[in-house]
């Protein structure tokens, strides 16, 4: 069963900040080394609810597939790149899942496999697209509406904006109770997110995208003192 990680990382520090901007080129070398480790990427993020333009030199990711939870969870455990990364960031928290569906590609390639049927409990859901550049104007205008709306829905348990390329790749996160909350939020009769989602099929925005559900697993670490998933336990 394919288990993802997507690890997230705070850097306080000025100089942590500048050792974290040159590791977006030196773990390119050591990531592909890892054992067991299938696609990967390294990713920066956005500031505030993160679906925001405004890079948050803060905070980085690594996201990357593993043929199972016990190799994902040793590897972001030991792995040199993952070691170096949690030592010297403030903070980190890695959430564990199982893809339930995918439609799209990431880079050309379909980098999750569905391994798992939808269940009850807590959902994780990840957009990715490649904005074509004669209209990021119009998409960067729609994500701050989607940012307040989302930010304000006390369903959500975490969330964040992540990307490749800033203004060009972008990848949304979030983290809901159950499916029926995530959907209620995506598909509200003229909500923002509806609105924007009518406005990318129509315009065709994007040269490239994924949509992609997953089964959480388990998580490590805390994020703002805490994990994200406790909210969901409590809830439950």
């Amino acid at each position: 069963m394919q288990a993802v990680s997507l690890s997230f990382h705070r850097f306080d520090a000025l100089t942590a900040r500048l050792w974290v901007l040159g590791q977006m080129g030196a773990a390119r070398l050591t990531l592909p080394r890892t054992p067991g480790i299938g696609f990967w990427k390294l990713c920066g993020s956005g500031v505030g609810e993160g679906f925001t333009p405004l890079p948050n030199t803060a905070v980085w990711a690594i996201l990357a597939t593993w043929p199972d939870e016990e190799t994902a969870r040793q590897q972001v455990e030991n792995a040199p790149t993952f070691k170096r990364w949690r030592e010297t960031a403030d903070e980190t928290w890695s959430i564990f899942l199982t893809p339930t569906s995918v439609r799209g590609n990431w880079s050309g390639k379909t980098p999750f496999e569905k391994t798992a049927e939808p269940s009850p409990g807590p959902v994780a859901a990840l957009t990715r697209a490649t904005v074509k550049p004669r209209i990021a104007h119009r998409f960067w205008g729609r994500v701050p509406a989607i940012s307040d709306v989302i930010g304000a829905d006390p369903n959500v348990a975490f969330k964040i904006g992540i990307g490749e390329v800033p203004w060009m790749q972008q990848v949304t996160f979030s983290v809901w109770p159950d499916t029926h909350s995530m959907s209620e939020f995506a598909r509200r009769p003229g909500g923002p997110h509806a609105e924007a989602i009518r406005a990318v099929r129509n315009g065709a925005w994007f040269r490239e995208e994924l949509y992609a559900r997953f089964r959480i697993l388990g998580d490590t670490g805390r994020w703002d003192g805490a994990s994200p998933l406790a909210q969901l336990e409590y809830a439950a």
